[in-house]
């Protein structure tokens, strides 16, 4: 067993066969950004055998402050393949497939298959319930946190435990972004090293169980809290709300853009209705019952929105569209 894990392998509940339970371990890590870059710096010193990074994103200077992982010289670079080179800089060890793509339900499946331990670092709501309902299809460990300003939080789901939808059935009214809201550099360390650490618990299996609690931090008062959620029931299934990607969208659904014209590049789609959230009710008569309405927006937040108002209305056959 190499040198480099002595101090690690000295630890009681590690030891020789924890260390070999990592080398064997496979994490998917969804997001290279502030979380992910130190999840995945610590996931490879720790000697994790195999990590697959999946980002879309390119390293802007605007990272830098709360994203360890990338040097000046990586500005432009794809953070995936940006990440793989600073890491193997450190452990070369490690395997570390980079994968230069948005995560989708098109490639979810694909992706999660592989892993053993799933990383939700994306900091994308539409992407947690993605990732999270296919963890619990395959029964597989969905490791999640969050931050922005000075709080945040970090959490195991599903595992053959209870899943992200069941803790938070509906998506926030708003979801903020760092661009937006701002975010502290050490608060995103901090989480990120909690996220790190629950996922290193979960390969070594480590007791009592990461799974099934959320523990959240509030970097104004330094509290930290939290709460278990074992046995949380699952929500309806017939009111629970999935996300597609633009290639699952059928010639004879109904598309709904809830975006603005100042966000829109490009329309995917040749025919499609535009309106606001608020204005989704007043398109009842235009929405046939037998098709499926698919409802986009850029993060899903406002699809979520109209989608709810929509099943108050007694459609049942409904989809988001998270277009980025």
């Amino acid at each position: 067993m190499s040198e480099r894990y002595a101090r690690q392998i000295a630890v009681p509940e590690i030891g020789a066969s924890g260390q070999a339970r990592l080398d064997r371990a496979s994490v998917l890590v969804v997001g290279a950004g502030g979380l992910g870059s130190v999840v995945l710096q610590y996931s490879s010193a720790a000697g994790v055998g195999r990590l697959t990074v999946v980002d879309h994103d390119r390293v802007e200077e605007t990272n830098l402050h709360r994203q360890p992982l990338y040097r000046v010289r990586d500005l432009g670079a794809w953070k995936a393949v940006a990440a793989r080179d600073a890491l193997r800089e450190t452990n070369p060890q490690t395997c570390v497939e980079p994968v230069c793509e948005r995560l989708t339900p098109a490639n979810v499946a694909r992706l999660v298959a592989a892993a053993d331990v799933v990383v939700d670092a994306a900091d994308s709501f539409a992407v947690t319930y993605i990732l999270s309902d296919e963890c619990r299809r395959t029964r597989k460990t969905l490791v999640s946190a969050s931050v922005l300003g000075l709080s945040g939080y970090a959490g195991a789901f599903c595992g053959g435990g209870s899943s992200y939808r069941a803790v938070f059935p509906e998506m926030p009214s708003r979801a903020g972004t760092c661009a937006e809201s701002g975010v502290l550099g050490t608060a995103v360390g901090v989480v990120g090293a909690l996220q790190a650490q629950i996922t290193l618990s979960c390969i070594l299996e480590l007791q009592p169980s990461p799974l099934g609690r959320l523990i959240s931090m509030d970097f104004r008062s330094l509290r930290f809290g939290g709460f278990s959620f074992t046995g949380a029931p699952e929500p309806n299934a017939q009111v629970t709300l999935g996300f597609i990607c633009a290639s699952q969208v059928s010639p004879t659904d109904v598309v709904i853009d809830l975006r603005t014209s100042a966000e829109i590049s490009a329309m995917p789609f040749t025919s499609t209705l535009r309106t606001a959230v608020d204005g989704v009710a007043n398109l009842n008569p235009q929405l046939p019952r037998s098709c499926r309405v698919v409802l986009c927006c850029r993060s899903g937040s406002r699809a979520w929105r109209a989608a709810r108002l929509l099943q108050a209305q007694g459609y049942e056959s409904l989809a988001l569209l998270a277009l980025g």
